[in-house]
């Protein structure tokens, strides 16, 4: 699939927990398209993203005669629920479906198999099936680029990161933040703290408290709403935002966010069925295809050094240079995982099961 560069649209959705779009409008074609969620749209990240990219998709299409219709179901359980809303949605008609969280693979694995007149794209995960997809962004780069910040701004040289579920995806964040900052200071050290969820703000926010409480004065997140950044703000630590652009929900606190940009890649892969030009391949894009980028600087609180550096990686990235996992890297038992001047490739990054050197913390049994 021939990707463009993916643009960011900055606009909020008040959705109900069905909800079906696009509008009449006259077109060449015309298409229906179900969306499944993880969470609810205003959950400020991850599915507040996701649905920025939906209406994104909408308007390009839009724009190339295709009507997309949409159906959006919110909060939906990874589990039994989600195999019945996914096969629901393709027995109502929708010819397209993206399910877009980690605990959906098997569950539209099953339904892909008996449903082969409709086309699916699974997010982060690994199976295909002759119609369904996989798509991820590299999200680890932003986390990195967020460590390269940290490391210059932290003063006690403790990082906090509140991690959600083990799997090879957060395990990458999680390091990639701490190599980012470790490139500017070794010394520097990320304490972690399992919530075992995406998206519980009281959780997020009681483990970021207590990294707080420990001296982490920068803190990123792999969960789903704001609730870090705004503990962040309430105990005069930093934070980034994460998925989205989060200033509005701790200004006081927030240096900058790591956010995904998912619009190109729906109107692309949408086109791509329209056009009979299906890639069932995984999609696995980073900065330099545009699905992610740090965005939204504090100057206020950023020193330049900081803005310089993460921008001098960022053009890197952009260049295609691998630059997060290249050796020596060494575990958190200080044994050499990755040899000096080597760069981890594709499948070793999708296994990620270790944690680096200079992390406070394990994964969990």
């Amino acid at each position: 699939m021939k990707m463009r560069l993916y643009k960011l649209v900055k606009t909020a959705a008040a959705l109900a927990t069905v909800a079906v779009l696009g509008g009449a409008v006259q077109a060449e074609d015309s298409v229906n398209i179900g969306f499944v969620y993880v969470g609810p749209v205003g959950d400020g990240g991850w599915t507040f993203a996701h649905d920025n990219g939906r209406q994104e998709m909408i308007k390009n299409l839009k724009a190339d005669g295709i009507e997309a219709k949409t159906t959006v179901i919110e909060s939906v359980p990874e589990g039994p629920e989600a195999e019945r809303v996914i096969r629901e949605l393709s027995v109502k008609g929708n010819s397209i479906i993206f399910t877009t969280s980690f605990g959906y693979m098997d569950p539209t694995f099953k339904v892909a198999r008996t449903q082969p007149k409709t086309t699916f794209f699974h997010a982060t995960g690994f199976k295909n099936a002759p119609n369904m997809g996989t798509y991820e962004p590299r999200t680890y780069q932003g986390a990195y680029l967020a460590g390269v910040m940290a490391g210059h701004m932290s003063k006690s040289k403790k990082l906090g990161f509140v991690a959600s579920i083990p799997i090879p995806e957060v395990i990458r964040n999680i390091n990639a933040y701490t190599l980012g900052a470790q490139s500017v200071d070794p010394s520097i050290t990320t304490q972690i703290v399992w919530i075992g969820d995406w998206f519980n703000p009281a959780k997020e926010k009681q483990a970021a408290e207590a990294m707080i409480a420990e001296g982490a004065d920068v803190l990123l997140q792999n969960t789903d709403s704001p609730a870090v950044l705004k503990a962040a703000q309430d105990n005069g630590v930093m934070a980034f935002g994460w998925d989205s652009d989060m200033t509005a929900y701790g200004p006081k606190a927030h240096l900058a966010s790591a956010v995904i940009q998912w619009g190109g890649f729906y109107t692309d892969a949408v086109k791509s069925v329209l056009d009979g030009k299906f890639d069932n391949a995984n999609v696995w894009d980073g900065v330099k295809e545009g699905m992610i980028d740090i965005i939204s600087y504090n100057k206020d609180l950023l020193s330049e050094e900081a803005i310089a550096a993460a921008e001098a990686a960022k053009a890197k990235m952009m260049a295609g240079e691998r630059i997060v996992f290249v050796g020596p890297i060494q575990n958190k038992a200080g044994e050499e995982v990755v040899a000096a001047g080597v760069s981890l490739d594709d499948d070793a990054l999708h296994g990620l099961s270790w944690l680096v050197k200079g992390i406070d913390g394990s994964l969990p049994e």
